[in-house]
């Protein structure tokens, strides 16, 4: 069975690593503080921003999945992970095909456009350019790499709306502010999907655009969620001139490759959140 490795186990990689195992691959990851090794993941201690720390790592993988994400929101937390470590890797692993997660930030439409893969991705801010141009370095590597675009990633420890929600926030109302997501148990279950697609010899895109089928306006979710949970509905924000509407995420191109969404609204996946968490929650 294939090997492969996945270059940083934060919650997405890890639970990754789990699925392929079940499904009989034999999975390395890369952590820079790993557990124990287990029976399951077999996990190497290196820091991407070192190119020594690599020089143990076997080289005779079938496929490699990059999903590594900068420590803080400073453009120099990027520069480590989308530029330092992102060299490190591409020089130790340029003969290996990669699936290589980035994000819907590299978009810089901000007037309610709905956009897919063949939009402009052209972002206005330093940290997404950084992202952007790793995109690029990995898809001049090889023509056969891809890249998956992830929306606002939501699921169990990433609870920053709902706690939001509780809090009767101020959120914009006229014009619509539109929101997208993705439940990062469907994150796990398209890089899976993916995988199955190229070992069974289908040819994918090089961009893939990854979020669910429900772009909604941020009024709409915010309210919803407190419907939930039973809380005070979100206080209308007055309009300004500086307004923007975000974007829509458009997901035809990975539906039509066959995937099929575990939470295909924010009400689904936030419905089984607030249904399943804790009863003593510690946000």
């Amino acid at each position: 069975m294939a090997k492969i490795l996945i270059i940083g186990c934060g919650v997405i990689g890890t639970e990754l690593a789990r699925v392929l195992h079940r499904l009989g691959y034999m999975v390395t990851g890369v952590k820079r503080n790993p557990p124990p090794s287990n029976d399951t993941i077999h996990y190497v201690r290196a820091n991407i921003n070192s190119a020594t720390d690599l020089e143990t790592l076997d080289t005779d993988f079938d496929q490699l999945f990059f999903i590594v994400s900068a420590d803080g929101r400073s453009e120099q937390s990027y520069r480590d992970v989308y530029d330092i470590g992102l060299t490190n890797v591409l020089a130790k692993f340029t003969h290996l095909p990669w699936i290589f997660v980035s994000s819907t930030s590299v978009y810089g439409q901000s007037q309610g456009e709905w956009v897919d893969e063949n939009s402009v991705a052209q972002p206005d801010n330093s940290n997404s350019q950084l992202i952007r141009q790793a995109e690029q370095r990995v898809i001049a590597l090889s023509p056969q790499n891809t890249v998956v675009r992830f929306s606002g990633i939501y699921g169990r420890g990433r609870n920053y709306l709902l706690n939001s929600a509780k809090q009767s926030p101020v959120i914009q109302y006229t014009p619509p502010y539109f929101t997208n997501r993705i439940h990062q148990d469907d994150c796990v279950g398209v890089l899976a999907f993916l995988l199955a697609k190229k070992i069974a010899g289908v040819a994918l895109a090089n961009y893939y655009l990854a979020s669910d089928n429900d772009p909604a306006p941020q009024y709409e979710v915010m309210t919803w969620l407190a419907q939930q949970l039973s809380c005070p509905a979100p206080t209308i924000k007055p309009m300004t001139k500086n307004d923007t509407l975000n974007k829509r995420c458009r997901n035809q191109r990975l539906q039509a490759l066959g995937y099929q969404f575990t939470y295909p609204s924010y009400k689904d996946g936030y419905g089984y959140e607030i249904l399943n968490a804790p009863a003593h929650p510690h946000d």
